[in-house]
């Protein structure tokens, strides 16, 4: 079964530029989604909370 992110509220980061050159994220229990700003009714790619959570822990490090 795949989550459903009809509902969710997608949040942009603090730190997209004017242009919207930036991607949001959204997130329902067990699950993130992550979309391109500038394009919002292109999709989604939606991943486990558990990869989504080490992705960033990378990226801080």
């Amino acid at each position: 079964m795949s989550p459903n992110f009809a509902t969710a509220t997608f949040k942009t980061s603090s730190y997209t530029e004017s242009n919207g050159t930036c991607v949001e994220v959204a997130v329902i229990p067990g699950y993130a989604a992550i979309r391109d700003t500038k394009d919002r009714a292109g999709g989604h790619i939606a991943v486990p909370a558990e990869s989504f959570a080490a992705f960033l822990a990378a990226v801080r490090s």
